[in-house]
């Protein structure tokens, strides 16, 4: 096996079930040395238990991985590093509580049991003069923002020495600048042959513009694959799907002039670390319109939403919902009709080991009908909601006992969604809503937006993808400095200047 360069991977025949679901069916895939291959499929397909079952995380119940020729057994995480081999995971794997430095420090297999810092801050230095995008050393992983923590997944393994490395939707959460300057550079170590990337995404633009070829799962099973000079994004989205029907789509009613719904006045919130993150920021949602923030993450955009979420105290400033103070407790929340999909949801508004019909009724099972006589749960009408927002959502799989945790990361989001548009919502904050999610996924909860829009919500729309905000807004403000930089309708909206201003962080 080469100690050094681009590695190879295959895998034969990998399967693998959990109960009664079949997650994988004999699934086959050959990755080359020196090469960006991208893994392509719905929500649900299979893409993440693949690359488990090859990273040691899970056992595959058969089936065969060849590193450089050579059939190995990986057992873990730890015994794929010692190989060469490591995964930027969909959900970070950071530790919040410690300093940048000493996550990429700790990850490493020979740590000894006296750390040399000063030695170890010389190397990590010298690494990240090498490195086209920075992050900073000293700060606190849980001060940073998700593109932030993204960005130091990847430098952790590249630091580690990975030779072949898996990335589950790597740029999910960087702006179109900072994923173009991420998959440059590693489309530059796999020109020189000293790197081997195997990349699950549902950007299309990013597979033509920088994979060497692409597999394709669907329902656990290889339903394609193929070089990508000889695939289109049709032909690409007909292998995922089974069909070239386009996927879902709401059209823009016109605009209805309703009232201020959401008002934010000289809003001021501080980070974790105590240093301001917003600075008298003011904005404004009418019903029946999306205003989209955009920025480079880290300039205030989770602060924001986590303050408009109650998870965070504002340091200054007001909020009023239909002009009235709102203060977050439960029964103002549902008076209002106040609803938030956080980002990373899984970690920010669902409890990973509750069951999918516990998680719906988070936000009314202690109101009729789950509710008898205020006082018990009624374990049956819970199911019962349960399946009707399972069936409406299309969350995978169907069913209401499973713990939420054991859902991939689009069907966690279609059910956080599916509990957050039920009942009467007036008011929607949503922050990166489409992160990790297949093309048609997204197009669904996109379409979703849309029609809340449609029927009156206000929908604040905090995302770092500008595709995202150009498609769903009417106006659009952009975020520099925990500060509102640039304001525009969306139909007047300059791209160059929204890049300046996102620039000016």
């Amino acid at each position: 096996m080469n100690a050094s360069g681009a590695a190879s991977l295959e895998v034969a025949a990998m399967s693998k079930r959990f109960g009664a679901n079949i997650a994988l069916a004999d699934v086959a895939m050959r990755v080359p040395a020196g090469t960006l291959h991208a893994l392509l499929g719905e929500n649900g397909a299979g893409k993440s238990t693949l690359v488990k079952c090859i990273i040691g995380s899970y056992r595959a119940d058969r089936g065969d991985v060849l590193l450089d020729g050579r059939e190995v057994v990986i057992n873990g995480p730890r015994a794929a590093r010692a190989l060469g081999l490591g995964m930027v995971y969909q959900h970070f794997t950071l530790v919040g509580g410690m300093t940048v430095a000493e996550n990429m420090v700790m990850a490493r297999p020979d740590i000894p049991a006296i750390v040399n810092w000063r030695a170890e801050r010389r190397a990590l230095e010298d690494f990240m003069a090498r490195m086209p995008f920075r992050v900073p050393l000293d700060r606190r992983v849980s001060t940073l923002a998700a593109g932030q923590k993204q960005k130091v997944e990847i430098l952790k393994l590249l630091y580690l020495g990975c030779r072949f490395l898996i990335l589950d939707e790597p740029t999910a959460v960087l702006t179109p600048t900072e994923a173009d300057e991420v998959l440059r550079f590693l489309r530059g170590l796999v020109a020189e042959n000293k790197l081997t990337v195997l990349m699950i995404t549902h950007k299309f633009r990013e597979v033509t513009a920088y994979a060497d070829a692409v597999t394709v799962l669907r329902r656990g099973k290889l339903a394609g694959a193929g070089a990508v000079r000889d695939l289109t994004p049709e032909t690409m989205a007909a292998m995922m799907v089974g069909t070239t029907l386009a996927p879902a789509r709401a059209d823009r009613e016109p605009a209805r002039g309703q009232p201020t719904r959401l008002a934010i006045q000289a809003l001021c919130a501080t980070r974790d670390d105590g240093l301001l993150a917003l600075r008298e920021v003011s904005l404004s949602v009418g019903g029946g319109e999306i205003v989209g923030i955009a920025g480079v993450s880290g300039n205030g955009q989770r602060e924001l939403v986590e303050v408009l979420a109650g998870q965070r105290r504002a340091a200054a400033g007001a909020i009023r919902i239909d002009d009235q103070p709102f203060r977050f407790t439960r029964a103002e929340i549902r008076r209002h009709g106040v609803r938030c999909l956080p980002e990373e949801p899984l970690a920010n508004a669902g409890v990973a080991r509750m069951t999918v019909a516990e998680n719906l009724a988070l936000r009314d099972f202690d109101a009729p009908p789950l509710a008898a006589r205020g006082i018990w749960l009624d374990r049956t009408a819970m199911r019962a909601a349960a399946r009707l927002r399972i069936a409406d959502y299309a969350i995978r799989p169907p069913d209401p006992d499973a713990p939420l945790g054991s859902l991939s990361g689009g069907n966690v989001q279609r059910a956080i969604l599916a509990r957050e548009l039920s009942g009467e919502v007036r008011v929607l904050i949503v922050a990166n809503p489409c992160f990790g999610l297949d093309f048609t996924a997204a197009a669904d909860i996109r379409a979703r937006l849309m029609q809340a829009r449609n029927h009156g919500v206000a929908v604040l729309l905090v995302s770092e993808d500008l595709d995202e905000i150009q498609e769903l807004a009417d106006r659009i403000l952009v975020m520099a400095g925990g500060r509102i930089a640039y304001e525009s309708s969306a139909a007047e909206a300059d791209l160059a200047a929204i890049g300046m201003a996102m620039a000016a962080h």
